[in-house]
């Protein structure tokens, strides 16, 4: 009995979603040919924040000092924005952060043909549980590290005259340690990936786990993909 093998081309690989060219490079990267049993992994290690979208009207930006199309970090000022859009406005939840993005699309384009997971420090609240829901959404494997003590980190994408302005809170994604690299978890996910991704924000959090995952990689004959 022979087993069935999915097979595509570059050419017949669908166009990725806006600012997707980082998962363009790392999805190529995996086998093009490849049996069901044998489906590579795509790893992904950064700083997690649930994307809370809605469109929003100009009083709203004027509240909180927000320009259209720009993008800061969230200052004390900043923090009822977050819930304030959830009552007011219709919003969307997604799973974001520059690596889990790259990695959600990363996955969209592989569809049945390989895997897709990713690590990275969440708080353990309601955001996290609408974080957990919209990466398995999106056919995402999670490892995340939960620290009970700090708030899931945020993004609100404020939409307005068809411009973005983007507060991010950063929150539990900056509270990742070490140790949770080396749970039986992550240690599974480690050993099956054949790709390990990770964006340059997360050296700033816990460049150690980047240095380990480098070595893994190097060790194991294994893509380590980093931009800065």
């Amino acid at each position: 009995n022979r087993r069935k093998t999915h097979c595509t081309s570059n050419r017949n690989v669908p166009r990725p979603p806006a600012a997707a060219a980082t998962a363009t490079a790392i999805a190529t990267n995996t086998h093009a040919c490849e049996t069901v049993a044998d489906q590579k992994l795509i790893l992904g290690c950064g700083n997690p924040l649930l994307d809370i979208s809605a469109e929003v009207d100009e009083a709203f930006l004027e509240k909180y000092g927000l320009q259209k199309a720009n993008a800061i970090l969230a200052e004390e000022q900043h923090q009822p924005l977050y819930q304030e859009m959830v009552e007011k406005y219709k919003v969307t939840y997604i799973a974001g952060g520059a690596t889990q993005n790259s990695i959600r699309v990363a996955k969209w384009m592989l569809q049945d043909q390989g895997r897709a997971a990713y690590i990275g420090a969440v708080g353990q609240d309601t955001y996290s549980a609408q974080l957990e829901e919209a990466a398995k959404k999106d056919g995402v494997e999670t490892h995340y590290m939960h620290d009970p003590e700090t708030p899931t980190g945020t993004c609100a994408v404020c939409i307005f005259d068809q411009d973005r302005s983007l507060v991010a809170n950063l929150g539990a994604a900056n509270k990742f340690r070490f140790e949770h690299i080396e749970t039986a978890e992550c240690q599974s996910g480690l050993n099956a990936a054949s790709v390990a991704y990770s964006a340059g924000f997360f050296l700033t959090v816990s460049p150690q786990t980047g240095e380990y995952v480098g070595k893994h990689c190097a060790e194991n004959n294994k893509i380590w993909c980093l931009n800065l």
